[in-house]
């Protein structure tokens, strides 16, 4: 209270005289560059009241974030049409009154013991208690952007799903089907031959069995494409490292993720670096990659992040359709978000942040 004081006095009196002079000087232009440093001077006392209340009360207000684009006019705008300006602005005006009763509080209470013991702790929580409802996030508003987030985040797996379902088609009809159906013609030739040419069938049974042979082995490789036994049965560690040996630029691998997460987590982890690796021995031009996945605790809960770091020529972008953009929808079918760092000349991070809970 006795800190809080001088803040509040300090940007009251600064508030008030530039927002005066600004709405004054407005008709003539001379008051917007006023009207944009009292903005930014909104959200830069915001800020140091909640950091004066974390170190004093031991509450930690989370910031709210919001996104600026545009010119710098544009940005102000946004800032005026957002709500949060004005809820900060709310408090620096409502705080001043208070502080000073705070604050002669705060002195008696250096003097008369029961104040000190009992009032001031109360006063203290209900300030803090202000301070998060007005300085903290809105809860309507973070709930209909998780909601938003959310919708796009299905659809966009609802896509990927899609996409996923017609290159397995594709792959099947390509593939083990035309092998098959190989298979079924050469045993049918095989079949009018044996009476006639036993051994024109026996070579077309051979033919067969070869093509029966390699219809297996694509459909064991497709289903190892959609999840590979290795992963299910010892995790990502032994199943990134399997990737890793197979990769003809030399990859380190370092995992650490006990609990093990979610099966949905691990393969998402898990195909995130096998196109990561793709990508970097096809484009990259790169002589190491370093594969990292470590488990974070996080107030909103635990999440895994996988990091792939080449040092390679750089330039890796997203564009629609492209394999990095497959991989964002892969990872935003869980509410993941993943980042691409890619200058040119490298290197290049490919960073995943997956939640174990959705």
């Amino acid at each position: 209270m006795l800190g809080g004081y001088p803040l509040s006095l300090i940007g009251f009196v600064m508030l008030v005289t530039m927002l005066a002079v600004g709405l004054g000087t407005l008709v003539i232009w001379v008051g917007v560059p006023m009207m944009m440093i009292a903005t930014q001077l909104i959200y830069g006392l915001a800020a140091a009241h909640r950091g004066l209340i974390k170190a004093t009360l031991g509450v930690q207000i989370p910031t709210p974030r919001r996104e600026r684009t545009g010119s710098v006019l544009q940005k102000w705008r946004q800032q005026l049409t957002d709500a949060q300006t004005w809820r900060n602005l709310a408090y620096l005006m409502i705080t001043f009154p208070i502080s000073v009763v705070e604050f002669a509080l705060a002195i008696a209470g250096t003097i008369i013991l029961p104040i000190g013991i009992w009032v001031l702790p109360f006063i203290a929580s209900l300030h803090a208690q202000l301070a998060m409802a007005l300085l903290g996030p809105n809860t309507a508003a973070q709930l209909s952007e998780r909601a938003q987030r959310l919708q796009a985040s299905r659809a966009r797996g609802v896509d990927a799903a899609e996409a996923e379902r017609r290159r397995i088609e594709r792959d099947l009809h390509d593939g083990a089907q035309q092998r098959l159906v190989a298979v079924a013609m050469g045993l049918g030739r095989a079949q009018k031959k044996f009476e006639a040419d036993p051994d024109g069938a026996k070579l077309l049974v051979g033919e067969a069995l070869a093509d029966a042979k390699l219809a297996v082995s694509e459909l064991r490789d497709l289903a190892r494409g959609i999840y590979p036994a290795v992963l299910g049965d010892r995790g990502l560690d032994a199943a990134l490292s399997s990737l890793a040996a197979k990769s003809p630029v030399p990859v380190n691998v370092q995992v650490t993720v006990d609990p093990r997460p979610p099966a949905a987590v691990e393969s998402t982890a898990y195909f995130i670096v096998g196109e990561s690796l793709t990508n970097v021995a096809k484009y990259a031009n790169a002589s190491q990659v370093t594969v990292k996945v470590w488990r974070e605790e996080r107030p909103s809960g635990d999440m895994v992040v996988v990091e792939v770091t080449d040092d390679g020529d750089g330039g890796a972008v997203f564009h629609a359709g492209g394999g990095l953009a497959g991989l964002a929808d892969r990872a935003a079918t869980i509410d993941g978000v993943m980042t691409v760092v890619s200058p040119i000349g490298g290197p290049t991070v490919i960073r995943a942040d997956l939640p174990c809970t959705w």
